[in-house]
């Protein structure tokens, strides 16, 4: 099969599409002919190895354990374990696995689920990692009541994105951060306001928020507290500061040291792809209350080229990799 493999911790330069063998599924495991995978910032840290934290987490010390990137897919099942009793040889599904940016991929049956007819493949691809993040972020973490005001920053990003549409869909106010480039987008989704980070500070602002959304990372925990109610919430996700070793990890240490000593509620969000985020995610979209954030669409040969793009923080939405 083909499949965008790397050997060695670097930038995109280190990927390469090659062929190889089809991975072999254990009796708890689906095989899936890979047809989207969706591009996060999950895959840039594995691709690199930065911070370099997240290699002593099973991902390899000095290279990568796992020869073949991707989180996020949807396909079509090819086989299944003996044990698997969810899933059948031709069922459309989408969730997480290990290494989507190939022609087949292996996942556990606890973390995909049916496709619902009316997503295509590419839509379904951009939900599960970014989607279950945001999910956990509003709904669990932030707990977003009606008639709260929400400040997303990176609202035009793939978690930004879904949580611009859930804060939304739970009733709150939202205030996206985002370039002004991308306003019209998350108006769409359903923020009433837009701060242009370009030509704005929001926490220089005066404005005060319930919430706080944070999915960049770039501002200080003081700054970001500024923009705060007294008794409000800031949700920490993801981001690329904090520096090599720890990355945000030295965001998330500083906020829960220092949540006990002020009023203001600071807590990281912790976010696993699990059938039970996946149906309500599910539930949602069928409602219409959430729609997929689905970005620019990549050729496989183009895998390199859509993780830097996300990098650069050029993306809009969630890009995806069209694999067949």
């Amino acid at each position: 099969m083909k499949a965008i493999t790397q050997d060695v911790y670097g930038g995109p330069e280190v990927l390469k599409l090659e062929e190889i063998e089809r991975p072999t599924i254990g009796d708890d495991e689906v095989l899936v002919r890979v047809r989207a995978a969706g591009v996060d910032p999950g895959v840039w840290h594995l691709m690199t190895g930065r911070p370099y934290l997240v290699r002593l987490f099973g991902f390899g010390v000095f290279k990568p354990k796992a020869k073949v990137r991707g989180l996020d897919v949807a396909g079509v099942v090819e086989a299944v374990g003996a044990k698997v009793t969810r899933f059948r040889p031709g069922d459309e599904v989408f969730g997480n696995c290990d290494g989507s940016f190939a022609e087949f991929a292996r996942a556990k049956e606890e973390v995909l689920i049916h496709k619902p007819a009316g997503l295509s493949f590419q839509e379904a691809a951009v939900i599960p990692v970014s989607a279950a993040t945001a999910l956990a972020a509003v709904r669990d973490v932030a707990k977003v009541q009606p008639g709260q005001s929400v400040l997303v920053i990176g609202a035009a990003g793939g978690v930004g994105s879904y949580a611009t549409q859930l804060a939304k869909a739970m009733g709150a106010e939202v205030t996206a951060v985002c370039s002004g480039a991308k306003a019209e987008f998350v108006k769409q989704l359903g923020a009433s306001h837009v701060v242009d980070y370009t030509r704005e500070d929001f926490a220089a602002s005066g404005k005060r928020y319930d919430v706080i959304i944070d999915t960049v990372s770039n501002r200080s925990l003081s700054e970001l507290r500024t923009a705060l109610t007294p008794k409000g919430t800031l949700a920490v996700i993801g981001g690329e500061g904090g520096g090599s070793i720890l990355g945000m990890m030295r965001r998330v240490f500083a906020a829960l040291f220092l949540s006990p000593f002020v009023s203001q509620s600071l807590k990281p969000v912790s976010s696993f792809v699990k059938q039970p985020a996946l149906v309500s995610l599910v539930e949602l979209i069928v409602a219409g209350k959430l729609k997929a954030t689905l970005g620019k669409v990549w050729k496989l040969e183009e895998t390199g080229a859509a993780i830097a793009e996300l990098a650069n923080g050029h993306a809009r939405g969630k890009s995806v990799i069209a694999v067949s």
